[in-house]
């Protein structure tokens, strides 16, 4: 990442969470970010952390459910910053049930928000992308490599997920685009509570990993030479067992 001309990286999920810390590391590096996000309100208190490193921020309210909302966020991104050189999906959506109760309309959700969302972004962002010879990061989850009783939907869609990354990085390596996927274990995030809230468990972020110590190692990946490409991350709480 070590270059005279500002880089530009667009997060998804920037509002909270995973994308926010990815958005307060990169602001630190310099990078200029397109962040999207449904939530307004979260997405203008991120951008005001944005204190040092980049004053090139655009913020942008967007359903990645819709097709015209990806587009219309495309299209303002590039209008700014003329192309996109990190594409970063941090945004995703889970709902826990067993395959005989949970409703299908959440399996759509879950689809469209981790699986859909991303290709199209992906494929609306590839010609750009190609150009900069840029970078792709797919957040996925420890259940995008396994599976868990009572998270069938979710974990259905995480592992077309990483389907999608290994088979665009064949497609793109040949063009000088590095396609990264992340596994991380619980990290202490609203998503978590919220998780831990529906299934009468206790929340105790102490023994999940911070954000901020998986945006940094996802940082730490885009920075690598461009001899090596880091192709899967996998990284859950040293304290695990707590």
């Amino acid at each position: 990442m070590n270059t005279q001309e500002q880089l530009v990286a667009l997060v998804t999920g920037a509002a909270s969470g995973l994308g926010r810390a990815i958005a307060r590391d990169l602001a630190s590096r310099n990078v200029a970010l397109v962040l999207l996000d449904r939530d307004g309100d979260s997405l203008r208190k991120a951008v005001n952390e944005l204190h040092t490193g980049t004053n090139a921020v655009e913020a942008i309210v967007s359903d990645i459910t819709d097709d015209e909302s990806i587009a219309r966020a495309v299209a303002q991104a590039l209008a700014k910053f003329g192309g996109i050189d990190m594409l970063i999906h941090s945004a995703g959506s889970i709902k826990l049930g067993s395959v005989e109760d949970a409703p299908v309309e959440e399996l759509d959700t879950q689809y469209r928000v981790n699986v859909r969302a991303p290709y199209v972004l992906t494929q609306q962002l590839l010609p750009s992308l190609r150009i900069r010879k840029g970078q792709i990061v797919f957040v996925n989850s420890t259940m995008g490599t396994g599976t868990k009783a009572g998270s069938s939907q979710y974990c259905a869609t995480k592992h077309a997920l990483r389907a999608l990354a290994d088979c665009l990085r064949q497609e793109v390596n040949a063009q000088d685009i590095r396609v990264l996927s992340v596994y991380p274990g619980k990290m202490a995030t609203p998503m978590q509570e919220v998780l831990a809230a529906q299934s009468g468990k206790e929340f105790r972020p102490e023994t999940m990993m911070k954000p901020e110590d998986v945006a940094a190692t996802i940082t730490h990946a885009l920075c690598t030479p461009r001899t090596a490409e880091i192709t899967d991350i996998y990284i859950r709480p040293m304290n695990s067992g707590l």
